[in-house]
């Protein structure tokens, strides 16, 4: 299967489920984030993975321990593939998601750990008291979640080939990727898919170039087709979790 995650970032079940309908599970991941879980619920998690796709639950839970742990475990157990919670919460928080996966009783979902948002340069970190420069406060994050045994982070593709040589135990997953002369909306720290994946991504989260697209199925197809033109030796990394 392609690296690639679509991210359904609608507001209502109705037009994710419209959308999923023109992809194929067996090229694509997709994503539900925050908006449309709010709207759709896990109902529209079960009806995704009824049609064969692997859910990545993008809620990037931050919250003292205990709730933590009781969202992740809820989150296993309705099966998704992929779920998030946030680096910034500190090693507890991030023990207690390990174990509540670990101990879900279902199968293992891949816990990844958010460092820094794509949306957030220098200026922005600075705003909240962070000094230090993206790059430095994601590796200090992405640390932070190799020691707490997760399997991987959200990160900026730009980062990736930091992250490849200091953690190379965990998976990059990239969102702020923007196909060749699509715009960059409110992300800031982006690359191409060829670009991202050359860096060491590993998952691609590709959200409005392909469904705000006139076409999705087309702009879909295209950026499969730029993923697929990587050199077999800049993706090589077994994806088949």
């Amino acid at each position: 299967m392609y690296p690639l995650i679509v991210a359904l970032d609608f507001p209502t079940a109705k037009a994710a489920m419209a959308l999923a309908e023109r992809l194929d599970p067996q090229q694509v991941r997709v994503k539900v984030g925050k908006e449309l879980f709010t709207s759709a619920g896990p109902a529209l998690v079960e009806s995704l993975q009824a049609r064969g796709f692997s859910v990545f639950l993008d809620l990037k839970f931050h919250d003292i321990p205990a709730t933590v742990a009781g969202a992740c475990r809820a989150a296993a157990e309705l099966g998704v593939w992929m779920l998030n919670v946030h680096a910034s919460g500190g090693r507890t928080m991030l023990e207690a998601a390990r174990n509540a996966v670990e101990t879900s009783g279902g199968k293992r979902p891949l816990l990844i750990a958010v460092t820094v948002l794509t949306s957030l340069d220098a200026a922005a970190l600075q705003e909240i008291g962070c000094t230090a420069a993206p790059q430095a406060q994601v590796e200090r994050l992405a640390a932070l979640a190799a020691a707490s045994g997760f399997d991987g982070v959200v990160c900026s593709a730009q980062e990736a080939a930091l992250l490849r040589e200091r953690q190379p135990s965990l998976l990059r997953v990239t969102p702020g990727i923007r196909p060749t002369g699509t715009a960059h909306d409110d992300q800031r720290r982006v690359l191409t898919p060829a670009e991202a994946l050359a860096a060491g991504a590993d998952y691609l989260v590709v959200g409005r170039p392909i469904s705000a697209a006139a076409d999705p199925a087309a702009a879909c197809a295209a950026v499969l087709a730029e993923i697929a033109a990587v050199p077999s030796t800049s993706a090589s990394r077994s994806l088949s979790s």
